[in-house]
């Protein structure tokens, strides 16, 4: 493996490597020492203490105190803080992006589009900080009028995953601030800086009120479930796997909180008969491969019609096999490591079992250090585990459709419903069809990893509750109150 010199970079620092809670970076008090490593080579990056459940609770109080003050400041005030932390990212742009390919093992290409990600939805969130204390007026009579009211929710948790840790992070925290609440953010410890401590940084540099932003680097092993327990939590944010969202669910339900959850996804990427089988491939090729398939909308399992699965499978296979990998700070680099050791031997296991299942491997990957180059498999069965399963690495699975019917039947047949896409020629049957897969999202002609901070972003089934997205996440992240008028005396019957 190639070695690589020391990175120096002003955002890697003793302060970012802390928490950030009521306004100040605290280290961490637990006896525990956590190294963030670069996955390539495993380098370490930066060590962090971790914070306690003591230091939690600290700052869920601290947020609950915040919030009171943040939830009377005017439009003005919330607009220019968002607005000046999107300068601070937008001015550390070049070190921003080193931090997020060194810690999550994301390409050049990948890193610049998180950073982008993170910034579209933080600039969207300036549009609708003035949606609290909107007053709507509905239809009453001549005795009562009836005016509705958008109110601050409160204090939001909000846990974010390995994967895209900035954006993932920010498409809370921002629409979180915007509408007055404040928040304490738990970001994977994998990824802690660029899922913590730069949005921190970026707060701070815009003058955010002390303790509306609380960002606590800890594990689940310090702290239990006090993130989705705490009484002052008025609403859990999740993305992460479906069965850890299962049992924040029930925990919310318990404690009858909301919940914002978006889950895991097993994508299907559907080609029809009449589609144009050179882009689609091109399409899938992108779709399957970025950031080594650690995506939650990443395709998972590419279906085919049999008219054109062939020449599908030939092309899919000529550009798959000859995609760059390596050292993902080098800009060519396409396919970079996987996240950490346990995913690589998931993904080796899963390959395993499919040769097991009997299904074709069409390209034989490698293990190059904690890189996988890409393996794809042919001729697998939708029931089988591989195709059941959201691998989270870079195998391709394809699968052959007899007609476009089955084809869609085959795209619904899993309990996952995130993101889907369809490649076809005629965008009126195409559209019809879109609307016949059940998922949040389904992208025409196109791959299925999409995101935008004005579209209702979320899934169906085990793939989440609750829609990101302006305005679908100002109902989330607001109450809702009624107030009625008695304009004329009311005569009441007793």
């Amino acid at each position: 493996m190639q070695q690589y010199k020391e990175v120096k970079n002003s955002l890697i620092n003793e302060e970012m490597s802390r928490s950030f809670i009521n306004g100040e970076w605290q280290e961490g008090k637990s006896n525990q020492i956590y190294e963030i490593v670069n996955p390539y080579d495993r380098s370490v990056i930066t060590t962090i203490k971790l914070a306690t459940k003591e230091q939690l609770k600290e700052a869920f109080e601290n947020a609950k105190k915040a919030q009171k003050d943040w939830a009377k400041s005017t439009v003005e005030q919330r607009r220019e803080i968002l607005h000046e932390a999107a300068e601070y990212l937008k001015n550390n742009r070049e070190e921003i992006v080193e931090i997020l390919g060194l810690e999550t093992g994301g390409s050049v290409l990948k890193s610049n589009i998180e950073l982008h990600l993170a910034l579209e939805f933080l600039e969207e969130s300036i549009k609708y900080a003035n949606e609290i204390y909107s007053v709507r007026e509905v239809p009453g009579s001549e005795e009562k009028l009836h005016h509705i009211h958008r109110l601050p929710l409160g204090v939001i948790s909000s846990i974010s995953p390995f994967n895209f840790p900035m954006n993932l992070s920010m498409r809370t925290i921002a629409p979180a601030i915007a509408l007055g609440n404040s928040v304490v953010h738990k970001p994977d410890i994998q990824v802690g800086l660029s899922g913590g401590s730069i949005i921190a940084k970026a707060f701070e540099h815009a003058g955010l009120p002390k303790g509306v932003l609380n960002i606590v680097q800890t594990d689940i092993n310090e702290i239990g479930e006090e993130m989705l327990t705490n009484p002052h939590s008025k609403l859990i944010s999740f993305t992460g796997s479906s069965e850890v969202g299962r049992h924040i669910g029930a925990i919310a339900g318990q404690n009858l909180k909301r919940v914002a959850l978006e889950l895991g996804g097993n994508s299907p990427f559907v080609v029809l008969s009449d589609a144009d089988v050179d882009q689609a491939v091109n399409a899938a090729i992108f779709g399957k491969f970025i950031h080594q398939g650690q995506i939650c909308m990443i395709i998972n399992r590419l279906i085919v019609h049999k008219n054109v699965y062939d020449q599908f499978v030939e092309g899919f296979i000529e550009k798959a096999k000859v995609l760059p990998y390596g050292y993902q700070r080098d800009p060519k680099t396409v396919i970079g490591p996987l996240i950490n050791e346990r995913q690589i031997e998931k993904a080796l296991q899963y390959i395993e079992d499919a040769k097991k299942e009997g299904a074709t491997l069409a390209l034989e990957g490698k293990r190059i250090g904690n890189i996988l180059t890409p393996y794809v498999f042919t001729n697998v069965d939708n029931s089988s585990k591989l195709a059941q399963t959201e691998v989270f690495a870079p195998i391709a699975t394809i699968i052959k459709a007899e007609s476009d019917e089955e084809a869609i039947r085959i795209a619904n047949d899993t309990d996952y419903g995130l993101s889907s896409a369809i490649f076809t020629s005629d965008l009126i049957r195409g559209e019809e069809l879109a609307l016949q897969i059940d998922s949040g999202m389904t992208h025409l002609n196109d791959q299925t990893v999409n995101d935008a901070p004005n579209i209702p972003f979320g899934g169906n089934k085990a793939s989440g509750l609750g829609r990101f997205g302006n305005p679908w996440v100002v109902e989330e992240f607001t109450i809702t109150k009624w107030v009625s008028v008695q304009i004329k005396e009311r005569q009441y019957p007793f």
